[in-house]
C-alpha cells in the first residue's frame, strides 16, 4: 500500500513567525499592513501546492506586544476574502472564536468565505484564552477553560445547524414557474441548547463544501476531545518526534471511539524552518534571531500566552505558587509555565521563563532543504505526522525556500502531490463533502 500524500499549511504572521523576524527582514516595516503581503504568501503557498494557508487571531492583544512585534490581527475572514480574489486553488483557513461570537454570526461569515471562494474555507475553532478579551467584548469576566471548551462544543453544533439549513439541491432556477428554491428543500435550525439559542436559516444557498473544514489545535484534554469529535485537521505544537506521535496516537485513539474514521482526521504539527545551503548557514540565521530576542517580551509572552495579564506580575520574584502547585484544568501554554516553575521553585519569573519554549514555534528546525526533507519523511513514517503547518521564521523568505527546494524533493520521492487533483480544500485533504444533516 502506498503512503499517503503529504499535507502543508502555511502559517501566516508579520515577517514571520520568529519574534525577531521584523528586525532582519530588508521589507519596509509597514508592509505586513497590506494585502500585498498576504498575496505574496499565498500565492508562494499555491505554487508550492500547499493545502492551505493559516491565519491566527488574536482578539484583543496586551500592550507590551506593540513594542516587541508587528500588530497585524486583522479579520481573519476579510483578509482571506481578499486572498480568495488573488488565488484558484489554496485552502484559506481563519480562526474564529466560540467563546466572543454567536453561531449563527461565525457561521453565515465562514459560509460568505466557502461561496467566495469556490470551496476552499476552513475554520480554525478556538475558545480564545487571553482574559483581555473580555473587557474588549463589555464582559465582566473571561470564562475559564472548562467552562469555554464546555459550550464550544454546542457552539460547534449549532453552527452545523445553520450551514445545513439548505438541501445541497434546494436551488431549482425554475424560471417557467417563477420558483428559485424549493421551501420544502429547506430546513430552519430550531437550536436551543444549555448555552446557545438560534433559529433561522441561512440568508442564501448551502457553500460549495457544505461546510467549511474544522480545524482545532487545542492540547489540552478538554481541546484534545473537542477535535476527537469535530475537527478534519489538527493543528498540534510538539515538542518531540516520541511526543508527535503519542499526540496523534491519542487523538485518533479518540476519534475512534467517538465514531469517527481516524483516517480522515490528518495531524499537521507545527514546524518554524530556518533553511541555509548548508547546516552551519541555517545555523547561523537561527542564532541571529534568537541573539535579537528580547528577554523582557519573553517572560511577558510566557504569561500572556498562558492566559494571565502581565502587567500584574514582578519579573523578579518568583511565579506565585498557588498559580502552580494546586489542581485545576488549564491550557497547555499555562501547563508549560507551571511545570517551569515546578522545576526552578522560587526562581524569578524571567528566569523561569526562559525555559519555557511551547506553543507553536517549540519545534524549530534549522538546517538544509535535503535535511529537512528527510525529518519529514521520518515524522511521517513513525506516525508522528499526516504533514506540517510550515512557519517559515521569516516571511516570505523561508516560505519560499521550502516552496523551492524542500517541495521538490518530497514530490521525487513521491510523498507530494505535484499537481491540484481537486478544486476544493476538502478535496485537497481527501475528505468527503458532509450531507445536510
Amino acid at each position: 500500500m502506498s503512503t499517503p500524500s503529504l499535507h502543508f499549511n502555511a502559517f501566516v504572521w508579520p515577517n514571520g513567525y520568529h519574534e525577531s523576524a521584523w528586525r532582519v527582514v530588508p521589507d519596509d516595516v509597514r508592509g505586513v499592513l497590506g494585502l500585498p503581503y498576504y498575496a505574496e504568501i499565498a500565492r508562494t503557498a499555491e505554487r508550492g501546492l500547499f493545502d492551505a494557508v493559516f491565519l491566527a487571531d488574536n482578539l484583543a492583544i496586551a500592550e507590551y506586544r506593540t513594542a516587541h512585534l508587528p500588530q497585524t490581527q486583522f479579520d481573519p475572514v476579510a483578509v482571506l476574502s481578499a486572498l480568495a480574489a488573488v488565488t484558484t486553488h489554496i485552502g484559506l483557513v481563519g480562526t474564529g472564536s466560540t467563546t466572543y461570537a454567536k453561531p449563527w454570526e461565525l457561521a453565515r461569515r465562514f459560509a460568505t468565505l466557502d461561496h467566495l471562494s469556490g470551496g476552499r474555507a476552513g475554520w480554525n475553532i478556538v475558545t480564545t484564552i487571553t482574559p483581555l478579551a473580555a473587557a474588549a467584548f463589555g464582559e465582566a469576566e473571561h470564562l475559564g477553560h472548562a467552562d469555554r471548551y464546555a459550550r464550544a462544543g454546542e457552539f460547534v453544533d449549532a453552527a452545523t445547524a445553520v450551514w445545513d439549513s439548505w438541501d445541497d439541491d434546494a436551488v431549482v432556477g425554475d424560471r417557467e414557474h417563477g420558483t428559485w428554491a424549493d421551501r420544502d428543500r429547506l430546513r430552519t435550525p430550531r437550536f436551543h441548547g444549555e448555552y446557545h439559542d438560534l433559529e433561522g436559516i441561512l440568508p442564501f444557498p448551502r457553500s460549495p463544501q457544505g461546510r467549511p473544514v474544522l480545524v482545532q489545535a487545542g492540547q489540552s484534554a478538554p481541546g484534545m476531545h473537542l477535535a476527537a469529535r469535530y475537527a478534519e485537521m489538527v493543528f498540534s505544537g510538539p515538542k518531540s518526534l516520541e511526543s508527535a506521535v503519542d499526540f496523534r496516537t491519542r487523538l485518533h485513539a479518540q476519534a475512534a471511539a467517538a465514531g469517527r474514521d481516524p483516517g480522515l482526521v490528518p495531524v499537521l504539527p507545527a514546524l518554524m524552518v530556518t533553511l541555509g545551503g548548508t547546516e552551519a548557514e541555517a545555523k547561523a540565521k537561527a542564532k541571529r534571531l534568537e541573539d535579537l530576542a528580547s528577554p523582557e517580551f519573553r517572560w511577558q509572552n510566557a504569561l500572556y500566552t498562558a492566559g494571565l495579564d502581565p502587567d500584574g506580575f514582578d519579573p523578579d520574584a518568583p511565579l506565585p505558587a498557588e498559580l502552580w502547585s494546586g489542581p485545576g484544568s488549564v491550557s497547555s501554554r499555562a501547563e508549560q509555565l507551571f511545570e517551569a516553575a515546578r522545576a526552578n521553585p522560587g526562581a524569578p519569573l524571567r528566569e523561569v521563563a526562559l525555559h519555557v519554549t511551547g506553543g507553536a514555534g517549540q519545534f524549530h528546525f534549522a538546517g538544509t532543504p535535503e535535511q529537512l526533507a528527510a525529518m519529514i519523511l521520518e515524522w511521517q513514517d513513525a506516525g508522528a505526522a499526516d504533514g506540517f503547518t510550515i512557519m517559515g521564521s521569516t516571511l516570505p523568505y523561508e516560505l519560499t525556500a521550502f516552496v523551492d527546494h524542500v517541495v521538490p524533493i518530497l514530490q521525487r520521492e513521491g510523498r507530494f502531490r505535484t499537481e491540484y487533483t481537486g478544486a476544493t480544500l476538502r478535496a485537497h485533504l481527501g475528505l468527503p463533502k458532509p450531507k445536510a444533516r
